[in-house]
């Protein structure tokens, strides 16, 4: 699945520095739309893309959002795209999957910069293309240009620490429905992720100049061995990100590397011997 995010990242960001604000946020879809999809069909089923968020955020710079996929009868999804339409990169996560994939839950902590539709477009192995829309009220707080949470330099001595949770998926709709498929319920891995994802929007509160930008580009996740899915990230993840996932019951190995835009590699292996 070919990444939307890259080729204009940088341009996106340095725009949004010296730009006013879009006229309305109902403008903004038809164009990143047009854009990102060009004239391809986006069908609409509540039932094949499911989005979980706040209807306010509580903290603009962490807000968790919930992804869910359940692919029509006979088909599987290869990838989906996270927009966040009035975020300075509004594509904000994007996730490629080894092998094709029925059903998938994906959750992150995002950063919202102001009020904004949330698009989620996920695509069949068919390259059929879903689509699920939501709206996220924020506190105003302009989160991609607030000051980072924690001190830059401090924040750079646990750049790339990366911790491995497994723990068994709660999400009573994805339980019925595999007990009525009579397979077992998937399980939720969580990767936690020590990184200030630096947005360039950022000011040293003490020389009063711009901080660099500095995210997560990628985090490939592999299972037993075998490649399972990579994540393109954004400015849109929260400081110190959590990025969950579904993985099968049965994973006994789990890998996860992590790759910022500074070329910085870590990466981590949990053996799980309780799964």
């Amino acid at each position: 699945m070919k990444s939307l995010i890259r080729p204009a990242a940088a341009a996106l960001v340095l725009a949004a520095l010296y730009s006013v604000p879009a006229a309305s946020a109902e403008a903004s879809w038809p164009g990143l739309r047009s854009e990102l999809f060009g004239d391809r069909f986006l069908a609409v089923s509540d039932d094949v893309i499911s989005i979980d968020a706040p209807y306010r955020t509580g903290n603009d710079a962490r807000t968790d959002l919930v992804v869910r996929l359940a692919a029509p009868e006979g088909h599987a999804f290869k990838g989906l795209h996270l927009i966040l339409d009035e975020n300075p990169m509004p594509v904000s996560a994007e996730l490629s999957f080894a092998q094709p994939l029925a059903t998938f839950e994906f959750a992150a902590t995002m950063r919202f910069n102001g009020a904004t539709p949330v698009h989620v477009v996920g695509e069949l192995e068919n390259g059929q293309l879903f689509v699920a829309e939501t709206f996220v009220k924020t506190s105003g707080q302009g989160a991609c240009a607030a000051p980072p949470g924690t001190d830059p330099e401090k924040a750079l001595a646990t750049l790339g620490q990366m911790e491995l949770v497994l723990r068994p998926r709660e999400d009573a709709a994805s339980l019925v429905r595999n007990l009525r498929a009579g397979r077992p319920n998937d399980l939720a891995l969580d990767v936690k992720m020590s990184h200030p994802s630096h947005s360039g929007m950022q000011r040293d509160q003490i020389s009063l100049l711009y901080i660099p930008m500095r995210y997560v580009e990628t985090l490939d996740i592999d299972l037993n061995g075998a490649p399972f899915v990579t994540m393109t990230g954004s400015i849109s993840l929260s400081e110190n990100p959590q990025v969950t996932v579904t993985v099968p019951t049965g994973t006994k190995r789990v890998r996860a590397q992590l790759t910022d835009t500074d070329g910085t590699t870590s990466e981590v292996e949990r053996v799980l011997a309780d799964y």
